[in-house]
């Protein structure tokens, strides 16, 4: 009986150790050709601003061109599902982002692929707060205004964001779960239409990530009242956190990622973890993102992996408060 086990396990052993070998031989000589880095959005949109510089940059590192490949529709779900359907070699790679990694399990009813079992997750690259906003003009001059007016005549004030399931709207109604108010959602096609109509004083509030608003801020057509982030953005160092200002948990931020298919060989995902590391805490990379809010990560203590799982239940916690679905 015994040999017979033997003679059993022997081939199984035998194929588990060629296999090893296969994985670490595969592992050292990574990579051995181009990488293809998909952006689940059209070009020239934040996701594409971050991953350009990063596959730049992290090309010169891997010895090995990192190529852009612009997958978009569905909320970044089409070009996510391409990866987590893609061979699990390290040469298709996802720009995650907060919406394809955090938010579209909850907010989509039919998703393709499962935000954390179809991925490997390598890094966090860089992240961007959303700003409340008011036109310059408004009588509205602090958050606190805001959130006292909210109180006195709930379901009245409106905001404008980028439309439904959007960070803007998402961090929207964290905060008035948060500071217990009721406001009244316009959802916009995009960003643009939103911020004309705001700047016209067709609406009188806006919830928007950083990169839209930052112009308009800095030439004085927008007044900001709070930036959603833990700490303030160096570029409104004169703005101050909704954290700050009494709610102290409160945090909402844009952020995008590096992830890879499920069972990445680790190898692989060790060597692209510590070079796209080494790319975000770079001057290089800091210096082509430029001057439109979005901060590039450089603290690693917390992973990926652990990062992920926390968002995926705030937002899933957000998301079903309101009511936000998309078919």
């Amino acid at each position: 009986m015994k040999s017979l086990k033997l003679r059993l396990i022997k081939p199984f052993l035998l194929c588990l150790g060629l296999l090893l070998l296969t994985s670490n031989a595969i592992s050292q000589n990574y990579p051995s050709k181009p990488i293809k880095l998909v952006v689940p959005f059209p070009p020239g949109g934040p996701t594409d601003i971050v991953a350009r510089p990063l596959a730049l940059l992290l090309g010169e590192l891997l010895k090995e061109q990192v190529v852009i490949d612009n997958k978009g529709g569905a909320g970044g779900s089409i070009g996510a599902d391409l990866v987590a359907k893609s061979a699990p070699d390290g040469y298709t790679l996802l720009m995650g982002t907060v919406g394809t990694n955090a938010i579209n399990g909850s907010l989509y009813k039919q998703l393709p692929y499962d935000m954390t079992k179809d991925f490997t997750p390598i890094a966090l690259v860089a992240t961007a707060p959303v700003v409340i906003v008011v036109n310059s003009n408004d009588r509205i001059k602090t958050l606190g205004e805001l959130i006292a007016d909210a109180r006195q005549k709930p379901d009245t004030i409106a905001y404008g964001t980028a439309g439904n399931g959007t960070p803007g709207h998402l961090t929207a109604a964290l905060f008035e779960s948060t500071t217990q108010t009721k406001l009244k959602h316009i959802p916009y096609k995009g960003s643009a239409p939103a911020v004309t109509d705001l700047i016209g004083n067709q609406i009188p509030l806006m919830f928007d990530p950083i990169q839209s608003v930052l112009p308009h801020i800095t030439s004085g057509k927008l007044r900001a009242l709070a930036v959603t982030s833990k700490t303030r953005s160096p570029l409104l160092p004169n703005v101050p956190t909704v954290a700050e200002l009494g709610y102290p948990q409160f945090e909402s931020t844009a952020w995008w990622a590096l992830f890879g298919p499920a069972k990445l060989p680790d190898g692989i995902t060790k060597k692209l973890r510590s070079d796209t590391e080494k790319v975000a805490q770079s001057a290089a990379f800091k210096d082509r993102l430029g001057n439109l809010g979005v901060q590039p990560n450089t603290d690693f203590k917390e992973s990926l992996a652990n990062f992920q799982t926390s968002e995926i239940a705030k937002w899933a916690r957000v998301v079903r408060d309101s009511g936000a679905t998309i078919d």
